[in-house]
């Protein structure tokens, strides 16, 4: 899942691809940099959400900021690199035979924004952004006056990640606290004890 904190104005990602394909024509197009021809560019702009299944080609264009939540896995098979050099004046390996063996090479629908709903209680409104057998997400926006906190905890099922997308403010818990901004990700053991968070802040709510 990519969410998107910023994005520049006309940013774009790759989602996909414009048209159906073949491993052999995606093949030729690498070795003549002309894959991008067939690459679906999507624009996009701050708060946006794309859920990107496996095996989808997908990349970040220039300008845009994603916080990205996925499976417990750090596999990239990288097909396409921009003809970019590293420090070492080196470009960076291609995985070409692996990725042809697991890529979805029919085109993709452009994807839409669905529709979210902000549910209230004092001091906090959260979201649903997305459910799968992996992980689910919600964006939690917290606004507290001086004294006023929100109470939150991790069930017994799970750990829960708080993922600090803007704002910043404290979370207090027995025994101390811990300030964080902007960028800060946060680990809520299992079974946590009751935590108290305190600002304005809006946080990406993980559960595993």
């Amino acid at each position: 899942m990519w969410y998107v904190p910023d994005a520049s104005k006309d940013a774009k990602l790759i989602y996909g691809l414009g048209k159906n394909c073949t491993e052999e024509e995606v093949r030729t197009a690498i070795e003549q940099g002309t894959l991008m021809n067939y690459l679906q560019q999507v624009p996009v702009k701050k708060d946006d959400l794309f859920f990107i299944k496996a095996g989808t080609i997908h990349a970040i264009g220039a300008g845009v900021l994603v916080a990205e939540i996925q499976e417990s896995s750090n596999l990239t098979y990288r097909l396409y690199d921009y003809d970019r050099v590293g420090k070492d004046g080196k470009k960076r390996e291609l995985h070409v035979d692996k990725a042809l063996e697991v890529a979805n090479l029919s085109s993709s629908a452009e994807p839409r924004q669905s529709l979210r709903v902000l549910k209230y209680r004092k001091g906090v409104a959260s979201e649903l952004l997305t459910r799968c057998k992996y992980f689910e997400v919600y964006r939690m926006l917290v606004n507290t006056e001086r004294r006023q906190t929100v109470h939150y905890h991790a069930d017994e099922v799970a750990f829960r990640v708080l993922l600090c997308v803007n704002g910043c403010g404290t979370i207090s818990f027995e025994g101390g606290n811990i300030t964080f901004y902007k960028g800060d990700c946060i680990f809520v053991p299992a079974d946590s004890e009751v935590l108290s968070i305190h600002g304005q802040v809006q946080f990406l709510d993980v559960r595993g």
